[in-house]
């Protein structure tokens, strides 16, 4: 018999719609999923949590992280994206060892996991050699969450000149969708990290698609960032027929109107980026433009060798940046704004419900219903920061943070508890982090730890 417990009184938000929040409720785990939600639940042959006080809420969703990059973490904080593309993709990317891209994924996937991110969309674009794809693969699999690899190719893809005219590595990915995704079960899934019409040729972004289409396997993209996302790149895909509903578009910001209503009718889903957006010139994030054409966004940590990896900062980020685009235009005539346009719980639902949906899970996960996956948060109640608890969305999105996670369970698997994962060996994790973070950076003679290193990218 599965083992089933009940989480007792929490203030529970469900996330199946905006604003809806259960106080002083019970949830029943039995099975891996949520098998009843309610108040006095009567349930026998249970471990019983007392979650009194504290929230319960579904599991974050990350919609794209370069997650490989985590053992490198923060070395590009101060950089623009042409030191980014001089110093990592086109620099320590390339030392990389299978063993550097398990460290990488490993710690960065865990790092999710601890704060309350339990599902997530590994964009991998570092696949050097089959065995870096292995590596990735398992180290996601190792590490009990909720994951999509989404195949990204490697250096020949992405650090040759653009448009680019080598082809995403069909065999590569197949050979990966045959040897772990055959079936599309599991805690870890598979997509396709393309490189899209800004990025490629016609010939290539043509012979990309097909591939998707072939391994019948959903697309995240990047478009919309800084002048290449200025080329039109939606037009181009409407163009030749590649638009459609199994298609995440990542950033989105300098997209034209024309082409975010092209990814509405299409069906297609938005994946924003704020911190790593307007660090690294990327425009303004597209939350609202994308809410006016009827888009849900959806939220990213991106580039993890740059920013935090969790959500509580990326909403925090999000919502101060819309909340003060949308309040500029009465900034400048006087205007007298009687109530905010976006509110908490919707960037909530952004991060949990919308996320699970552009991932392709939104019928597994993201929301607190009966039937879906037991991918559960529950915060500490124990901050001052938390005290006393008025208005929970508002709670999460600006109050809360990593620390405060203090349990987790991925399809109704515990794997934090009492503020600690489950089963990880934090010395040994970090002594391999650090031997991998070593490994790389020795490897490139200009490359410095410290935050005063700022790489040129080469001539030509």
């Amino acid at each position: 018999m599965s083992k089933r417990t009940l989480l007792r009184g929490g203030i529970i938000i469900t996330s199946a719609t905006p604003g809806e929040s259960l106080e002083g409720a019970d949830l029943l785990i039995d099975d891996g999923k949520v098998a009843a939600i309610g108040h006095d639940l009567a349930v026998a042959d249970a471990e019983i949590i007392d979650v009194t006080g504290r929230i319960v809420l579904p599991g974050f969703v990350d919609t794209h992280r370069h997650t490989w990059q985590s053992v490198v973490r923060n070395v590009a904080s101060d950089w623009s994206l042409t030191e980014y593309l001089a110093g990592l993709h086109t620099g320590l990317s390339k030392y990389y060892r299978p063993e550097d891209t398990y460290a990488g994924n490993y710690l960065g996937a865990l790092e999710a996991l601890d704060s309350g991110i339990t599902t997530l969309v590994d964009w991998s674009h570092n696949l050097a050699t089959p065995e870096h794809a292995d590596a990735a693969v398992q180290a996601l699999t190792d590490t009990g969450m909720r994951a999509v690899f989404a195949h990204g190719g490697g250096s020949k893809q992405w650090g040759a000149p653009l448009p680019s005219p080598n082809n995403h590595p069909a065999e590569d990915a197949r050979r990966v969708r045959d040897r772990y995704f055959s079936d599309n079960t599991g805690l870890v899934t598979m997509a396709l990290a393309l490189r899209g019409p800004q990025f490629t040729t016609p010939e290539v972004n043509a012979h990309d698609f097909r591939l998707a289409d072939e391994l019948d396997l959903r697309v995240t993209i990047h478009v919309g960032d800084g002048y290449w996302g200025k080329s039109g790149p939606i037009r181009k895909m409407k163009a030749d027929g590649q638009l459609s509903d199994r298609i995440t578009y990542v950033h989105c910001c300098t997209l034209g109107d024309d082409e975010l209503q092209l990814i509405a009718d299409s069906g297609g889903t938005a994946s924003v980026s704020p911190d790593v957006e307007m660090q690294m010139g990327h425009g303004y994030p597209a939350t609202g433009r994308l809410l006016k054409h009827g888009i849900r966004p959806t939220f990213s940590i991106d580039v993890c060798s740059s920013n935090g990896g969790h959500m509580f900062g990326t909403m925090r980020t999000a919502l101060g940046m819309q909340r003060a685009l949308d309040n500029a235009p009465a900034v400048e005539t006087g205007e007298v704004i009687e109530r905010i346009g976006l509110t908490c719980a919707e960037v909530l639902q952004f991060a949990t419900l919308d996320g699970a949906n552009a991932a392709g899970l939104g019928d597994v996960t993201g929301s607190l219903e009966v039937g879906k996956a037991a991918d559960i948060v529950v915060l500490d109640d124990q901050s001052l920061a938390m005290t006393p608890m008025n208005n929970p969305f508002g709670a999460v999105v600006y109050n809360a943070h990593p620390g405060l996670v203090r349990d987790v369970w991925v399809a109704g698997t515990q794997v934090k508890k009492d503020g600690r994962l489950v089963g990880v060996d934090y010395a040994k994790l970090r002594a391999m982090a650090t031997a991998s973070r070593d490994y790389i950076v020795g490897e490139m003679p200009e490359a410095e730890l410290g935050g005063g290193w700022h790489p040129v990218l080469a001539a030509g």
